[in-house]
């Protein structure tokens, strides 16, 4: 099982998760027949249920810096790996990404676990590949909002192989922060793109899909977490619902 989160996360089945509400306080979980939850982060800024990308999961450095930076924002993240990453972990071998609507599939098991009736605002998000999954889920059964990290708008040198055929299903408040030189999706290409009027684009400055910037650009990766963390704590909390 993948140690994304701690040597020893706590066993715990997924209606006993729900109905003690130990999904909103930060903690490491080991949900039976699922796979590992973390949660960290206050949460006063709002929920995030986050994604890793296709090639590396909660455990990358990216995702880590990227879950610490949006605690100290004040974003809650509930972070999870997809079945065929913890396989992957397992057996210390590289896997292939299971077919995106499986991945949509488990995302979907995922929010039935831990949305609860009383508190119906956690959103949707991830990284790359995890994020285009969740703007499926989003496009399907509807969210609160999305935050995408570097969204693979198209895969690399394939600019006319979009991804956006299900976008204008999507109703709420969505964020993509990119960077301007990602080669899913770079700022001069995306900028030809038509959204709807609740997408809101960030660019970081010469980032990559990672949010690397080139040295010659004065600034560091750590450094566009930051801002990109700031920018998703900031949007989230001002479409918070009134307590």
């Amino acid at each position: 099982m993948s140690n994304f989160a701690r040597l020893d996360p706590v066993s715990i089945g997924p209606h006993q998760l729900r109905e003690q509400g130990l999904d909103r306080e930060p903690g490491d979980w080991l949900v039976e027949g699922v796979g590992p939850l973390e949660v960290r982060g206050s949460g006063t800024a709002g929920r995030l249920l986050i994604a890793h990308g296709a090639g590396a999961g909660q455990h990358s450095p990216y995702m880590r810096q990227l879950r610490d930076a949006l605690a100290g924002q004040g974003v809650q993240t509930l972070a999870i790996e997809f079945g065929y990453m913890q396989r992957m972990q397992r057996e210390g071998r590289r896997i292939p990404p299971s077919r995106i609507d499986r991945l949509v599939e488990e995302l979907s098991r995922w929010c039935d676990i831990l949305t609860q009736p009383q508190g119906g605002t956690l959103w949707l998000g991830g990284k790359s590949m995890g994020g285009r999954a969740a703007s499926l889920l989003a496009a399907r059964d509807q969210a609160a909002g999305l935050v995408l990290c570097g969204y693979p708008f198209h895969p690399p040198s394939k600019p006319d192989s979009l991804r956006l055929a299900h976008w204008p299903l999507i109703d709420c408040p969505t964020l993509v922060v990119q960077g301007t030189r990602d080669p899913f999706g770079t700022q001069e290409e995306v900028s030809h793109y038509e959204f709807a009027a609740q997408v809101h684009l960030h660019w970081l400055e010469d980032g990559d899909h990672d949010w690397k910037p080139r040295q010659r650009s004065g600034r560091t990766q750590a450094e566009l977490i930051e801002e990109g963390a700031a920018v998703i704590a900031t949007f989230m909390q001002a479409r918070r619902p009134p307590e």
